[in-house]
């Protein structure tokens, strides 16, 4: 049985491991890897029990060693729901016995870069943004609002952006104003709260005769102050952003679960870890809800997978709108199915606190953060939160960089052989979590990811309301 993988003993369908041709393992259909096979009769109107938890039910009756997937499979999910707080965790032994090397701020963070970000109030200044950038080989922060927005939306993006200022892997940041947006320079400052400790400088555009020559001074000054050496710093102060995009049938198998186990790892260290993509929560919230260590935390835990179950209401969506064409054919066949595959890269460690959109770790531990499963939107706020380092597992792949190092986990040795350029880690290949914990740590002492190496660093701002 080495091609099928039976994950709990009390699925009723198994995965391929590699293609499976009619006759093999009594199949009646061809199964290409990753997809399922079922072990049994299942009756229409049964459900499909993957991970030991349904993922769905059968259209209908399901004979053994047929193929299972979106031609006989739906999604039981539908709107909001009502939980009830069963804990379910272990407190975990904390023993910080690691450290990395990385650059003691004057506000006590630790970053683990050094890089000069620019980050534009308003998209309008984007080109000179990224001009300067050029220029002075930094990072620009660019996107295309901070004006023109109302009300949540205007606040989102001002709230989002002062949080990045504050990410510790920025050795000094610009701040590029135009003069007549809505995020008005004095307002933005405000939001930053106390700045003075960070390395800092503010350029308002229309007041200067040539803002590329003073945004050159300005950077030079940024160089000029930051911390220059690396110092030993104990893993416990390190924050891990968890994500996956691009996901295929053995993202649940092998690199979700690496992750998860580096996250439980972390945690035991005394660090952070940070999951978020709220919708791919969506049939298995109930497995991180009894994790939660407190009724105040499991109650921000439904809060926020209900209001992210009312946005698509709101916009008269169904809730179950996803997995993606990728997704589906790599093996994936219906939400419940993702999102239990999803919430494995958040490992077993309790739940200590669950953040709104543009919030700020503070709590050691795993946490929670809303946003969605959007790629490049989801590692914004993983950045703005203070994560150092994303962990970003995929099994179709995905070039996308963000601001902080994206460490891409591939989920099957095939793509991470194709797509060399693109993949850092092989994790069907090194399922070892003291390995993968190595790497990461060599990550935070500086070897770049292929992201870094590429220079490519995104940001996207989620939007909800109306452009004027």
């Amino acid at each position: 049985m080495d091609k099928l993988l039976q994950i709990h003993k009390f699925d009723n369908v198994a995965v391929a491991l590699e293609n499976i041709s009619i006759g093999e393992f009594d199949a009646v259909n061809d199964i290409p890897k990753g997809h399922k096979i079922a072990l049994k009769n299942i009756a229409k109107g049964e459900n499909i029990i993957k991970y030991g938890m349904p993922i769905g039910y059968a259209l209908d009756d399901i004979g053994a060693g047929e193929h299972v997937h979106t031609h006989n499979v739906k999604t039981n999910l539908s709107g909001q729901l009502e939980y009830q707080y069963t804990p379910d965790f272990t407190l975990p032994e904390i023993k910080c016995d690691r450290t990395f090397l990385g650059y003691r701020r004057p506000d006590g963070q630790a970053g683990i870069r050094n890089d000069i970000w620019i980050v534009p109030t308003v998209g309008c200044v984007n080109g000179l943004v990224r001009n300067l950038a050029k220029e002075t080989d930094s990072i620009p922060l660019c996107h295309p609002y901070g004006c023109s927005q109302m009300g949540d939306d205007h606040e989102m993006t001002a709230d989002l952006l002062a949080a990045l200022v504050h990410n510790p892997n920025a050795g000094g940041v610009l701040v590029v104003a135009l003069g007549c947006e809505n995020n008005t320079l004095d307002s933005f400052k405000k939001r930053l709260g106390d700045y003075s400790k960070l390395n800092i400088r503010f350029m308002l555009a229309q007041e200067e005769n040539d803002e590329f020559e003073k945004g050159l001074e300005l950077i030079a000054e940024l160089k000029a102050n930051r911390v220059a050496e690396r110092v030993e710093i104990p893993v416990s102060e390190l924050k891990v952003g968890l994500k996956c995009g691009g996901s295929d049938g053995f993202s649940g198998l092998t690199a979700n679960p690496l992750v998860g186990r580096f996250s439980d790892w972390i945690c035991a260290q005394g660090g952070t870890s940070v999951l978020t993509e709220v919708p791919e929560m969506f049939g298995a919230e109930t497995l991180l809800m009894n994790r939660c260590v407190s009724e105040e935390v499991f109650s921000k835990c439904v809060d926020m997978i209900n209001d992210f179950k009312a946005y698509y209401e709101n916009h008269n969506q169904v809730v179950y709108e996803n997995p993606s064409p990728g997704n589906k054919a790599g093996g994936i066949t219906t939400l419940e199915d993702k999102s239990l595959g999803c919430v494995q890269k958040g490992g077993t460690s309790p739940v200590v606190d669950v953040l709104p959109y543009g919030g700020r770790l503070s709590v050691p531990g795993l946490n929670l953060i809303t946003g969605p499963g959007n790629d490049i939107v989801a590692c914004t706020v993983l950045a703005a939160a203070g994560c150092h380092i994303i962990l970003f597992t995929t099994g179709r792949g995905n070039p996308m960089g963000s601001v902080v190092p994206t460490v891409k986990v591939a989920t099957n040795s095939d793509l991470a052989g194709r797509k060399a350029n693109w993949i850092d880690y092989d994790a069907q290949a090194n399922p070892e979590t003291q390995k993968f914990a190595d790497y990461i740590i060599s990550v935070a002492n500086g070897t770049q990811t292929s992201g870094e190496l590429r220079k490519d660093y995104e940001i996207a701002i989620f939007k909800d309301g109306v452009t004027l």
